[in-house]
């Protein structure tokens, strides 16, 4: 099996020749194929089922005596704030429990910022100018869909196997007070897979920004969604923190959507104690509190941190199998002809695909034809601009196997066809 990019012309063009018949044939008949996002598949959102066989009458009083179908406990019961405290190596103190969604909480805390301010900060962002974001990259759509939303400048940020370029992080921080915020997935980051080094997580927490405001949105979505043996180990951004006084300068948010419903989980948002104080005062004109019917419907499910880990090796026997389905395929097809590159994760919910330039848009196009739906060419970029046009986020969660295998043949026929005829092109 020859590398593409050692073929002569004419053999490129024979092997096209033969990988479009291939295409051709893959493409009969109806195909209704999706791995556009990451969404749990139907056997996930049943392994939490039991806890909607909970009795009502044991869904109605805290452990200290509040009555939750009533009013109040703005920040979230206590036990349901200790329960998350422990994931995240936190105390209670640092909780803040939220609706169903992370998203919700980062849209949130950016509104607030613009409006009326942060902990520390002279004035609200919105009084300031023309903000800017750094954003690693290939990194979250949603992220940067709220930047583009409230007008953020974005600014590239390349990642490696550590994580983001901390040497351009601190220049940008520490030099531009316009630079208010960097998005982060530092586990099983969205959708590289990567997760970061204990020297990216303390650089971080070493930075000086130059802003009196800046804030670090640690999105640590997949904080327990390993699915090897040997899970990836992410330093405390809030221990390091504190070797530099820096705690103040970091949101953390996690939520429940890959753990129990995607549509009626909780989210977290964990901050210093300073910032928890700041945020309520703001957060108590907005609402006066949260479901705190599912905060304590989720807390008897789980018992503790280490039931919902036990509960995660249930997802996780459900998502490796779909991970080896494509690493296989794109080991098998792709890596001998050397068209593409991967990291291979050990959880979170995305493989990045890499291929040649100028190949993405061109594979997604081809795969739309033939019935597979993919997340569209430029989306972990901000403003859909992929400035090479060779990533694709590939997110393995929601087709059964079967169907998995059928897509990731197609995929990997595509992104053969694609790097050809770039190849022939040259």
């Amino acid at each position: 099996m020859k590398n593409y990019r050692e073929m002569t012309k004419e053999e490129c063009q024979k092997e096209l020749a033969v990988v479009s018949a291939r295409y051709d044939a893959l493409k009969k008949g109806d195909k209704k194929l999706d791995m556009s996002r990451g969404k749990p598949n139907p056997a996930q959102l049943d392994l939490s089922m039991a806890m909607l066989a909970q009795s009502p009458f044991e869904l109605i009083t805290t452990r200290k005596g509040t009555d939750v179908r009533n009013y109040g406990e703005l920040a979230g019961v206590d036990e349901c704030k200790e329960l998350f405290a422990d994931l995240l190596g936190l105390k209670q103190e640092n909780i803040i429990m939220g609706g169903q969604s992370s998203l919700n909480l980062m849209y949130d805390s950016i509104v607030r910022a613009l409006l009326l301010g942060v902990y520390g900060g002279s004035k609200p962002w919105g009084q300031q100018g023309q903000l800017k974001f750094l954003c690693p990259v290939p990194g979250y759509d949603r992220h940067f869909a709220i930047c583009e939303e409230f007008g953020i400048e974005m600014i590239n940020i390349p990642m490696d196997d550590n994580g983001p370029d901390m040497a351009m992080v601190k220049e940008y921080v520490e030099s531009d007070p316009s630079i208010k915020g960097i998005w982060c997935v530092p586990k099983y980051s969205n959708p590289t897979g990567i997760t970061y080094s204990d020297e990216v997580v303390r650089a971080f927490a070493a930075l000086k920004p130059a802003a009196d405001d800046f804030r670090i949105f640690w999105d640590n979505a997949y904080l327990v969604h390993g699915f090897r043996d040997e899970d990836d180990q992410l330093l405390n951004i809030f221990d390091a923190c504190k070797e530099f006084g820096s705690e103040d300068m970091v949101y953390e948010f996690i939520s429940t959507s890959k753990v129990t419903f995607s549509g009626a989980g909780l989210a977290v948002l964990a901050a210093s104690p300073n910032n928890v104080k700041f945020i309520l005062k703001q957060m108590g004109v907005q609402t006066i509190g949260y479901d705190k019917i599912n905060q304590l419907r989720h807390t008897l499910f789980f018992g503790d941190a280490d039931g919902v880990r036990a509960h995660m090796k249930k997802h996780a026997a459900l998502m490796a199998p779909k991970f080896d389905c494509v690493l296989d395929n794109l080991n098998k097809e792709i890596a001998p002809r050397g068209i593409g590159s991967w990291h291979e994760p050990k959880g979170g919910y995305f493989v990045c695909y890499q291929g040649l330039p100028g190949t993405a848009k061109r594979t997604v196009a081809l795969c739309k034809e033939a019935g597979l739906t993919l997340t569209g060419a430029g989306a972990p970029f901000p403003y859909k601009k992929d400035p090479n046009d060779n990533v694709i986020r590939i997110a393995p969660s929601y087709p059964d196997v079967p169907m998995l295998e059928a897509a990731m043949k197609l995929f990997c026929v595509a992104a053969r066809m694609a790097a050809l005829e770039v190849l022939l092109a040259e």
